[in-house]
């Protein structure tokens, strides 16, 4: 196995996780009732999808 010559500091070992961080959610506005969704995903509050339905809604 590769084992590391010497140990990286702990500054030069957080430098690199610097770009480990989460990026937000892409969301868009449904067309159908304009709610947020992620895009390519059925929307789940009226459940279409590229004008066409999938699943009803249950009202409470």
């Amino acid at each position: 196995m590769a084992v590391p010559r010497n140990r990286s500091s702990n500054a030069r070992k957080n430098n690199k996780r610097s770009h480990h961080a989460k990026k937000a959610v892409n969301a868009i506005p449904c067309p159908n009732c304009g709610t947020y969704r992620i895009p390519h995903h059925i929307c789940p509050s009226c459940g279409t999808y590229r004008s066409r339905q999938f699943f009803k809604q249950e009202e409470e």
